[in-house]
């Protein structure tokens, strides 16, 4: 499986931006798959989770009600739009894809994970 992530860039703080992770590979579409990010000086985190099929979401706390995570393109491409971004928000994220779906932060959930692309908020 591999996976390419794409959409991080500079946003001033309440502004948005949109982050895409196509997967490729076999049986990839029945995946669940996730983004963390890692900001400088600080450990990898979890941000959000979604399901093979898209039904079921999980969120950090800190992101809740900002973040939208979902999947489309025949469930191969998953999506972080990212609203009401701040400061604390600048990281390079990465796309992740787990055999099975977990409510949990837990990193081993994950088998393959992407190259990460930078997200920044200005202040």
């Amino acid at each position: 499986v591999q996976l390419q992530a794409f959409g991080g860039g500079l946003v001033q703080a309440g502004g948005s931006l949109r982050l895409s992770c196509a997967a490729s590979g076999r049986s990839v579409s029945r995946y669940a798959m996730g983004w963390f990010r890692q900001a400088p000086g600080k450990e990898r985190e979890f941000v959000a989770a979604i399901s093979w099929s898209g039904a079921s979401t999980f969120y950090t706390d800190s992101v809740k009600g900002r973040f939208t995570i979902s999947k489309d393109n025949g469930q191969t491409t998953v999506n972080l739009q990212m609203n009401s971004l701040q400061p604390e928000d600048t990281a390079v994220y990465y796309c992740t894809a787990g055999r099975y779906y977990s409510s949990s932060s837990y990193a081993g959930n994950y088998d393959y994970w992407g190259l990460g692309t930078q997200v920044t908020v200005s202040s």
